[in-house]
């Protein structure tokens, strides 16, 4: 008898994981996610919308890529969203009245927000065309970047210093919990396409307490080291007709009588043509050492120790560890940020540090006091809101009560003989003094009279008798 399928999408039964590993180019539930916004999107201007564009490819793919601006919305409507999306981070472009370009990096839900001003940038499109053979548009944006800070701390910072020690901890904070952690004993070598680079720039004078970084964007190219030029393209011709794709890349071997001329190159085909004799110039790129990742067949037990025996286990290791150029390609974009303000909160607060404008310790333990004052006096009003709408809720519940016991008196009396003057309502009107027969409170009439005196009331009598 066949088996009964399993509903895995609704039934409880479903042997699905609970915990499942992200798909390929999507990022996982407990990895940090943005949202690069344009503050006022048609003020900003076109080339400031483009530099949104392209941090957003650098946040890829933990970020809201098609997010589409109002020029109606606000940062309100933004920070609602947050919590719903599970959104950790806000980068926040604007312009300023004197046409200054502002970023600001605000960690949700409750700050601290670091305030920079982008004195220079430059877009992914002018990177591109300042470059011979520019790179993108392939695969390295399904992964996120690997960050890579230098010179963020200073070794003699202390908390007097114009740019104290906490300010520098913090930051260094904010930035690495843009990025999912990466543990590198377990981490893929080919899941990291891309680095990200901060570079601060140290201060000429110690007395400058300003605080500059450079932000750079590279792609990782890898190749082969050691192997001449025509050999690595007969290797990627190799891949590529392996692929269902095969246009380009296949040497032109056509005015060639034989591959041995191709190979063997140079002027008058004299020798073996490598990086060094090829006569071109040296690549400086760093080689390193990596295991190759080819499947392997699994051996047993005693196919193991028999290896072991004869040493073919070290043999093997060594033919297995092959030695790569490694190559950074800019993709863009650049940006020169100088850190004005920080504020407590998510864009409010009370301001922790800033560039310009120091204050005494006295100041700052007034200001404390300020702050502390308006945390109390905000508490105290919020305690307040809830008691009113305790007390609301409560008078609601009661009235719902009496009017419910009312309509159910009208009901049991309706077969009671009733007229105007034995109503238990009619008495309980009639018993008050301050209403009237028209059930309403105090008369238009006797306000009237009250106002009127007695000299006025006998002008009128003795208009009415004449």
């Amino acid at each position: 008898m066949a088996k009964s399928r399993t509903k895995k999408r609704t039934h409880v039964g479903a042997s699905n994981p609970k915990h499942k590993a992200p798909l390929a180019g999507r990022s996982a539930v407990q990895d940090p996610k943005s949202m690069v916004i344009r503050i006022g999107a048609g003020e900003v201007g076109s080339s400031i919308s483009q530099l949104a564009k392209d941090v957003r490819q650098v946040m890829e793919p933990g970020t809201a890529s098609r997010l589409k601006e109002r020029r109606a919305n606000r940062l309100r409507d933004y920070v609602t969203m947050t919590g719903s999306l599970g959104v950790t981070h806000l980068l926040l472009f604007s312009r300023s009245d004197s046409s200054n370009t502002n970023l600001r990096i605000a960690t949700t839900p409750r700050g601290p927000t670091l305030h920079f001003r982008v004195e220079k940038y430059s877009l992914c499109k002018d990177v591109r065309k300042a470059q011979r053979h520019p790179k993108g548009g392939g695969k390295e944006y399904i992964t996120p970047p690997l960050l890579i800070m230098n010179n963020i701390s200073t070794p003699g910072s202390d908390a007097n210093s114009k740019v104290p020690k906490h300010l520098e901890s913090l930051t260094t904070t904010i930035f690495q919990s843009l990025f999912p952690r990466i543990n590198p004993q377990t981490t893929p070598l080919k899941s990291i396409r891309r680095v990200l680079l901060l570079n601060r720039e140290l201060a000429k004078d110690k007395d400058d307490g300003s605080f500059v970084l450079n932000f750079r964007h590279y792609a990782i190219s890898t190749k082969p080291a050691g192997v001449s030029k025509q050999l690595r393209r007969l290797d990627a011709a190799e891949k590529l007709f392996s692929a269902k794709n095969r246009k380009g890349g296949v040497p032109n071997l056509g005015k060639l009588e034989d591959i041995s001329e191709y190979m063997i190159g140079g002027e008058n085909g004299e020798g073996y043509v490598t990086d060094g004799t090829s006569g071109s110039e040296m690549d400086t790129d760093a080689e390193v050492e990596v295991l190759e990742d080819a499947p392997c067949r699994v051996l047993s037990s005693k196919a193991r120790a028999a290896k072991r025996e004869n040493g073919d286990e070290a043999v093997e290791a060594e033919e297995r560890v092959e030695r790569r150029r490694i190559k950074l390609v800019e993709l863009g974009p650049r940006m020169k940020l100088r850190m004005t303000k920080v504020e407590e909160g998510l864009c409010s607060g009370k301001t922790m540090w800033h560039e310009h404008i120091h204050k005494s310790r006295q100041e700052i333990q007034d200001l404390e006091n300020r702050w502390e004052q308006r945390k109390q006096e905000k508490e105290a009003r919020r305690k307040q809101q809830k008691a009113n709408v305790e007390k609301k809720q409560k008078e609601r519940a009661a009235n719902g009560a009496k009017s419910k016991s009312g309509e159910d008196n009208d009901d049991d009396g309706e077969d009671d003989e009733m007229n105007g003057n034995n109503s238990d309502l009619f008495d309980e009107m009639m018993e008050e003094d301050e209403v009237d027969s028209e059930g309403l409170a105090g008369d238009a009439e006797e306000a009237l009279n009250e106002l009127i005196g007695d000299d006025e009331w006998e002008d009128e009598r003795e208009e009415i008798a004449g």
